[in-house]
């Protein structure tokens, strides 16, 4: 039977995030026609929102600043950080990660990326082997007006309209508490005038790295297609993908033929209420963009494509704000000193100041046995003066009237306010003052390691991520398992290509980023964990599928 087609394509990519639009990239330098859909009306994904770090191992910027890093070394590590986790994180998708990055690197850069280095920031578990510090990168603050129309769809306008660097946010935290808080306070107040003086728009984190990635397109001729969602996946006798059908704008239904092969990087499942509470026993509190719907992942499965990981996701601690469809992510506020967090019966069960993704998992795991969804992260007033906190930047009446935040002149006030036994929440803080006075954790270790110390302050002593509480009045905050986004869906192997029931690969079905099982399993090794293999594997997706194209155009 012969296919009626209305479009005809070399690669079809659904998606606008980091992941999708890496492989729209590579393929078109490769030189295959490439047409890219998103189901939403505006284009950056997820990415667009996000941090817009990547943890890139063996990046040539490492070295630049007297760093050494190998492809070896970054194995160790993955393998120390990550061990076990199942097919997704297979000894050779790690190794086509870490030795693709360069090639990422180099070809982004080619192509106009500006990128710089997070120098400072650690892995996320510096003390296991092969762990460092400075393997993090992001992009330069752009210049949104290179946008052109485009802009009008930015997703990116949603976040920071400013020219914030990640290596920024751990000193900005601090601000007006410590001397080089405040000089990197006043290096993004200069770089934000001297961009408007210049008559630029400046947007850094995620903005940043998707106005580039997008700008390449453009320049490359690649088509774009908003308010066009997947529908479907079309196979031939053999199992094989040979186009897609999607819903355009106005309501009709296109039958793409994709040469080369259709890639998916159309992110998870993250605002899938039904899927969150089958997979993870929780409706979702999440950050990631209102796309995030799990269709592209469901159309696979029905496809023959293999699912991994669903129950796990990018965890860490959310304040939910009021009304409940956004949810501001907690970072450095747990982190910082003259602060604890306790469940629902006052009891600290966690380092404060781990990597997000393993205070998300402690959260649900200790829910398990003693409420802990919602926690709550108690501060002395000494925390509420001198560090940045996000959720109070709107300002707290709303958060006050909806019980999000409490508040009391004693620690027994506070106790009664959250419904808590005085006398056990007052323990809680009397042992964690005395740890706080001595400068060792002996419950959770809470500022051993150089990741910890990242978020501290170097002016409380003697450890920089414990501070008495003691001082009133103290605030508590809702904290609940908030996410980045989530982070099972399709099986792929090395080259991005979605596998079966069997292992097989699918001829012509590709995926990377979150519609894709994680390479890091269920952990989360360094900053931008999650962008880094969703551009690596967008990359090497994007490459095979125009090899394809060339390969069929010389038979």
């Amino acid at each position: 039977m012969t296919e009626i087609w209305d479009r005809d394509v070399d690669v079809l990519v659904v998606g606008t995030g980091g992941a999708g639009m890496t492989a729209a990239i590579a393929a078109a330098d490769a030189g295959a026609g490439v047409l890219v859909v998103e189901s939403t009306g505006k284009w950056g994904g997820t990415t667009a929102l996000s941090g817009g770090g990547l943890w890139m191992p063996t990046n040539p910027l490492i070295a630049k600043h007297g760093g050494e890093d190998s492809v070896e070394k970054a194995l160790t590590y993955l393998e120390a950080a990550i061990g076990d986790a199942g097919p997704a994180s297979s000894p050779e998708r790690r190794r086509a990660f870490v030795e693709t990055v360069p090639e990422v690197y180099t070809l982004l850069e080619r192509l106009g990326v500006r990128w710089t280095a997070s120098k400072d920031y650690p892995d996320y578990y510096p003390d296991r082997p092969g762990g460092m510090v400075g393997r993090g990168i992001e992009v330069e603050p752009f210049d949104t007006r290179k946008l052109g129309d485009w802009y009008a769809t930015f997703r990116g306008r949603d976040s920071l309209p400013a020219p914030l660097k990640t290596d920024d946010v751990w000193l900005l935290s601090r601000a007006w508490s410590t001397p080089d808080g405040f000089v990197r306070g006043a290096r993004f107040v200069f770089r934000t005038i001297f961009g408007l003086v210049r008559g630029k728009r400046l947007f850094g984190l995620g903005s940043a790295l998707t106005a580039s990635l997008l700008t390449i397109l453009v320049r490359q001729g690649a088509e774009i297609l908003l308010n066009t969602p997947l529908t479907g996946l079309i196979t031939d006798e053999s199992g094989a993908v040979t186009g897609a059908t999607v819903r355009t704008a106005e309501g009709a239904t296109l039958r793409i033929r994709a040469r080369g092969g259709v890639i998916l990087g159309g992110g998870g499942f993250a605002h899938n209420t039904a899927w969150r509470e089958q997979h993870h026993g929780v409706p979702g509190y999440s950050s990631a963009a209102e796309g995030d719907l799990g269709d592209p992942i469901r159309i696979a499965e029905e496809a023959g494509a293999r699912l991994e990981l669903m129950d796990d996701a990018w965890w860490g601690a959310s304040v939910p704000l009021p009304g409940g469809d956004h949810h501001q992510f907690v970072l450095s506020e747990r982190s910082m000193p003259y602060s604890i967090v306790v469940d629902s019966s006052g009891e600290r069960f966690t380092n404060e100041s781990a990597s997000y993704i393993d205070f998300g998992h402690a959260i649900l795991e200790r829910d398990k046995t003693v409420p802990a969804i919602p926690s709550w992260l108690i501060l002395d007033v000494r925390h509420r003066r001198r560090y940045l906190f996000n959720a109070f930047l709107q300002g707290t009446r709303k958060l006050r009237e909806a019980g999000i935040v409490r508040s009391a002149d004693t620690i027994e006030g506070l106790a009664a306010e959250l419904g808590m036994e005085p006398a056990r929440l007052r323990a809680t803080v009397d042992r964690f003052n005395g740890f706080a006075r001595s400068g060792v954790d002996e419950d959770f270790g809470r500022g051993r390691t150089v990741y910890d110390n990242y978020y501290g302050d170097p002016s409380v002593k003697p450890n920089p991520n414990l501070g008495t509480l003691e001082k009133g009045p103290f605030t508590a905050v809702q904290l609940v398992p908030g996410d980045l986004g989530t982070k099972g869906g399709l099986l792929t192997d090395a080259e991005g290509r979605a596998v079966g029931a069997d292992g097989t690969p699918i001829t012509g079905l590709y995926a990377a980023g979150n519609t894709t099982a994680s390479v890091m399993g269920r952990t989360y090794p360094g900053p931008g964990s999650t962008i880094a293999p969703a551009m690596v594997f967008g990359y090497r997706a994007g490459r095979d599928a125009a090899a394809r194209v060339t390969a069929a155009a010389s038979m």
